[in-house]
């Protein structure tokens, strides 16, 4: 089994609030946190942009990657959502089952 930290930024607290539940509810993340005042700065349309978000760390199976996808860009506001998978290399084994007990089979 392999497991994942996905990353995905969002416009404010509430809506990273909603998509957070749904994964969770959905039982496609385990966990989702929410660190408010992130602050990115990237290119948009070819202007250079400088914008607080709050950034979204969905810890999940990495089988699951496309139905979080799914269901983050349905409840996303932006066009184009950050979603950006990392595995999990090296974790707590108590940490990981959990990971996999509370994620759909």
């Amino acid at each position: 089994m392999e497991f994942i930290v996905i990353y995905s930024t969002v416009p404010n607290k509430n809506e990273g609030k909603k998509i957070a539940k749904a994964l969770v509810e959905h039982h496609l993340a385990a966990c989702v946190n929410l660190i408010d005042k992130v602050e990115s700065v990237f290119s948009w349309d070819g202007e250079i942009c400088d914008e607080k978000e709050v950034l979204m760390i969905i810890k999940t199976k990495k089988e699951l990657f496309e139905k979080v996808k799914f269901i983050v860009q349905k409840l996303h506001s932006y066009t184009v959502p950050e979603l950006i998978a990392l595995p999990i290399i090296q974790a707590d084994e108590t940490y990981l089952k959990w990971i996999e007990h509370e994620t759909e089979d």
